[in-house]
């Protein structure tokens, strides 16, 4: 493969890239002279999941594994106790090492279904971080002053609103710059709302004189389900890449028209010609939309199952959604006589909560037996219910 169209691969879908001309050199030598380079992403294990809007770094790490890099997968057991201040408006809670400890075993696993282990150095920052000790985390903070921490867009807001900004929160940006220079890395890869943290590698490595500079790489955030905010497990608007294969299938066809051209772009294994083609045959009405989705759905749920669980998939859907006939796998869920629905919507793991059990009720997203209910307050007499929540959540409810 020649080096232009490895840097159009890498380029593709990128929100900004700084310092383009060493990621070109690097490749370059690794296409001339076989040699590798490292480009690191660094995660927080603050959730046990990954989702689809993780997955598009990922892949494009995936994309520097064919161009001759070794990817420094870092979980930031050590910064995860801290807690990302990026984009928040006040202080996160600690988590202890335990918890992140098993959230990190979880993202390995899952992060493996996309990068090649053999061309993966799995990395913990605690390793460093721990043996910085007093002096050294001093020194770190002589790096960067007060003034232009606060320049820091969600900094400024809060510290303007009389908001509470912890010290350790100031330290969160310099131990992930810190992690640069003790990782060596050419490339580090993250979203765009990490710009910050990701220029602190960069002035870092210049500070510690490690001969290196990092280039950065930042990928767009990807818009979860509504096509508004980004995708996220507390908005409710995302796609879990440990979901079933049904309920990733069912998902992506729920996106829009619009969305699933974006889903294209940062998810797909398709060329970016291969996807210009999809978009003209849907123009011209050679291709319905839904066509070109269910290709994606396909795609998506054959990468995190298999092209066997992606085409049952697809027949569940046709089943359910298209013939409106029952889930083939319903779960199934006892009560006791007179049971209160919003609870019993809960019990059965359709609902997080019987206010928002409550809500879906009023909002007409809530049947029983394919016919809607709008009393809250209903109570179950002794029987077999089929509940359904939405057009995806069902469960059987066995009754007294």
């Amino acid at each position: 493969m020649g080096i232009a169209r490895a840097m159009a691969e890498i380029e593709r879908g990128v929100a900004e890239i700084i310092d383009l001309e060493r990621i070109e050199t690097l490749v370059t030598r690794y296409y001339n002279e076989g040699e590798t380079y490292r480009v690191k992403l660094g995660l927080d294990p603050t959730a046990p999941d990954l989702h689809l809007g993780h997955t598009v770094i990922l892949q494009k790490l995936s994309v520097f594994q064919k161009h001759g890099a070794v990817v420094q997968l870092l979980i930031g057991d050590f910064t995860a106790m801290i807690g990302d201040p990026t984009g928040k408006n006040e202080t996160r809670k600690v988590l202890d090492r335990e918890t992140v400890k098993e959230n990190a075993k979880t993202y390995q696993e899952q992060a493996f279904k996309i990068l090649d282990p053999d061309k993966t150095e799995l990395m913990f920052n605690s390793t460093w971080l721990d043996a910085l000790g007093a002096d050294g985390l001093i020194q770190l903070t002589t790096q960067y002053n007060v003034a232009r921490m606060l320049e820091r867009d969600d900094f400024e807001k809060r510290y303007k609103a009389g908001q509470s900004i912890a010290v350790s929160e100031f330290l969160y940006p310099l131990l992930q710059g810190y992690d640069s220079v003790a990782m060596e890395c050419d490339i580090e890869l993250g979203g765009t709302d990490q710009k910050f943290n990701l220029l602190m590698g960069r002035h870092l490595q210049r500070a510690y004189n490690t001969g290196k500079e990092q280039a950065v790489l930042m990928m767009p955030i990807l818009e979860g389900l509504d096509g508004v905010q980004k995708m996220s497990k507390s908005l409710g608007n995302y796609i879990g890449i440990a979901e079933d294969p049904n309920t990733i299938y069912a998902k992506i066809l729920s996106i829009s028209d619009e969305l699933m051209w974006r889903y294209y772009e940062l998810l797909s294994d398709r060329s970016l010609t291969e996807i210009a083609e999809l978009k003209r045959g849907v123009e011209t009405e050679d291709l319905h939309p839904k066509t070109v989705k269910e290709m994606l759905a396909h795609e998506i749920t054959a990468r995190f199952h298999n092209e066997a669980a992606a085409r049952s998939a697809r027949i569940e859907f046709d089943n359910v959604f298209a013939a409106n006939r029952l889930p083939s796998d319903i779960p199934e869920y006892t009560a006791g006589e007179g049971i209160w629905i919003c609870k019993a919507l809960v019990d059965a793991g359709l609902e997080p909560s019987t206010s928002q059990a409550r809500r879906d009720i009023k909002q007409n997203a809530v049947s029983i037996d394919k016919q809607k209910i709008n009393d809250e307050k209903l109570n179950l007499g002794a029987g077999t219910y089929i509940l359904q929540v939405g057009k995806r959540k069902f469960a059987k409810i066995i009754v007294g």
